[in-house]
């Protein structure tokens, strides 16, 4: 995000693109020459983008791109390289989590993959509510082939979005699944021809605006908070939060909606 000072735009301010419109957010990783490799500076800034459009009274939904050709391939591996290898038990955190910011996020959020999706790329993917794939998206966990341990959820996430058998599979092969398999295993929502990816993405977050109510938010906090309960954990904690919900009723007559008897 370009800094609100009067000094020249660089091509480093543009490295992360926000555009708001119609109570959507648009948030593009913009680093194509680099494949989108994102830099400790740009994890940092999709921290504070996510933050920025989750507390933008304005924005209802939220979708999360890549600049073409790739979503992205995770951390940039030649500013690791540079920065040396830590010790054993040493913090190896050195900037935000973005998988983290991403799950952090209340509102609907759209991860749109237009292209390569690897690593930390595919840890972003998995951490938002929906994923929306371009017909030449591509999706690999290669923590393992280049000889790291994932940190920003892979072991958690995947086999919860795949089943454990298939997320072993993709991590111990390295291997790519093309979009169509994607769709097929459950690890994206559509797919869709790469020239609507964007416009199909908005479409989705548009009836997300239209239907989105301060319910919204809460209910899909229900879902992250009740992943891997039991059913009666889950239920209760539903229950819990219902017996605490204060019900709009003066909203649902500005939507046109019949007040309920309560």
């Amino acid at each position: 995000m370009a800094d609100s000072t009067d000094r020249p735009v660089t091509p480093e301010d543009q490295r992360l693109l926000v555009e708001v419109n119609d109570r959507i957010a648009t948030i593009t990783l913009n680093r194509p020459e680099a494949r989108n490799a994102m830099s400790r500076r740009m994890r940092n800034d999709i921290h504070t983008a996510l933050r920025a459009c989750d507390a933008n009274q304005e924005v209802d939904a939220i979708i999360l791109t890549g600049a073409d050709p790739v979503f992205t391939g995770g951390v940039d591996l030649r500013e690791v390289a540079a920065d040396g290898s830590p010790e054993p038990g040493d913090d190896k955190r050195q900037a935000k989590d973005p998988a983290r910011a991403c799950r952090d996020t209340s509102k609907p959020l759209i991860c749109a993959v237009n292209g390569t999706c690897v690593t930390g790329g595919l840890e972003i993917a998995l951490s938002c509510d929906f994923i929306v794939a371009s017909e030449r998206a591509r999706f690999a966990d290669t923590h393992a082939k280049i000889g790291v341990i994932p940190a920003w959820g892979m072991t958690a996430l995947l086999p919860r979005a795949v089943g454990k058998r298939m997320a072993k599979e993709m991590t111990a092969t390295a291997r790519f699944v093309e979009a169509e398999e994607a769709l097929r295993i459950g690890l994206v929502n559509h797919v869709v021809p790469h020239d609507e990816l964007l416009s199909q993405a908005r479409a989705l977050a548009s009836q997300i605006v239209a239907a989105s109510t301060p319910a919204t938010s809460a209910t899909m906090r229900i879902y992250d908070a009740a992943d891997g309960m039991s059913f009666t954990e889950a239920k209760a904690l539903e229950e819990e939060l219902m017996r605490n919900w204060k019900v709009d009723t003066d909203d649902m007559e500005r939507r046109g909606l019949r007040k309920p008897k309560i």
